[in-house]
């Protein structure tokens, strides 16, 4: 039985509602990242794999990479390849006894550790399977645009041979806890049957600002020597929803 029920019951679509997802151009960014800042060799640990998609993009570029998923339904549909393997673990408590080059956690897996010990186990994982030098990056929810834009109501539609999905997201504003509850709910038609499905989700979202990532970069061992905007490189701002951060390990 998984750990991680939410993400059990959203994998089964988790790849077709995110089909237009790019995550070649992603991989292709992160890719410039670790060049730009001189990675010493080609192993990389992934924390939150999902379905294996940056990772086996990152593995035709030349990487080993291991991805860590706490999902025990994403990590089955994730297909192994060279140089892309994933396992069932908790990225808050992993140990693989070993170090690598970089460590990579995308598409806001940061952002879904909402307690701040939960960030700072995540924290300390990435420190302890780096060596100095070793570069930590991740992507997270930037506070001044939450605050600034404000989470709103979005629904997305999405369609394959075989079903149909009506997605809702609902926020829930928690100021003081830096947090956004996405509540989901996801309509399912199979186009062969007619058979309407009703799932329902919760998921929360950690935002955070940059002296709050400093002060849990320094406590682990880690600087700050880039931030972005993610995907685009752009400076950050008050329009800025989603910031790529990269780390370095002292």
């Amino acid at each position: 039985m998984s750990d991680n029920p939410v993400f059990d019951a959203y994998a089964r679509y988790y790849d077709l509602l995110y089909r237009d997802k790019d995550y070649a151009a992603e991989v292709n960014y992160i890719n410039s990242l670790l060049k730009e800042h001189g990675l010493s060799g080609n192993e990389l640990l992934e924390f939150g794999s999902g379905t294996g998609k940056h990772g086996r993009l990152l593995a035709e570029k030349g990487y080993n990479v291991t991805g860590i998923e706490l999902s025990d339904s994403m990590v089955q549909k994730a297909q192994k390849t060279d140089g892309f393997t994933c396992h069932q673990g908790d990225i808050r408590t992993v140990s693989l006894g070993r170090s690598f080059d970089a460590v990579l956690s995308l598409f806001h897996v940061i952002s879904y550790q909402t307690t701040n010990a939960n960030v700072q186990a995540v924290f300390h994982q990435a420190s302890e399977h780096l060596q100095p030098g070793g570069l930590f990056i991740f992507d997270v929810w930037y506070s001044p645009a939450v605050y600034t834009q404000r989470p709103s109501v979005r629904v997305k539609r999405m369609k394959d041979k075989i079903v149909e999905i009506t997605r809702i997201a609902e926020p829930a504003i928690f100021s003081n806890e830096n947090r956004v509850d996405v509540h989901y709910t996801i309509y399912t038609r199979e186009l062969a049957t007619g058979i309407v499905k009703t799932l329902t989700e919760t998921h929360p979202m950690r935002h955070f600002s940059l002296p709050e990532i400093d002060l849990l970069a320094a406590e682990k061992g880690f600087e700050r020597i880039q931030t972005e905007e993610f995907l685009s490189g752009n400076p950050v701002g008050d329009d800025t929803w989603g910031v790529c951060v990269t780390l370095k390990r002292i």
